[in-house]
């Protein structure tokens, strides 16, 4: 069984989804509707966390508890 990838603060949006997909409708209920906006690319899951007043760590965390589809 491949290893699972873990989310980070420090990986892009875009990063994280290519790692994870099951985890845009999480973002998308967070309020981050811009998942494959040119901003994806390059901002981080911390920075889009602060820009959405959001807890990056409890973020991360939910973000990698969620289990493939």
């Amino acid at each position: 069984m491949p290893e699972e990838i873990k989310i980070t603060r420090t990986m892009t949006i875009a990063e994280a989804l290519k790692a994870k997909p099951q985890i845009a409708a999480l973002l998308m209920v967070r309020g981050m509707h811009c998942l494959g906006c040119v901003i994806a690319q390059g901002e981080t899951i911390e920075q889009a966390a602060e820009v959405h007043g959001l807890d990056a760590d409890q973020l991360v965390k939910d973000l990698n508890e969620l289990k493939p589809v």
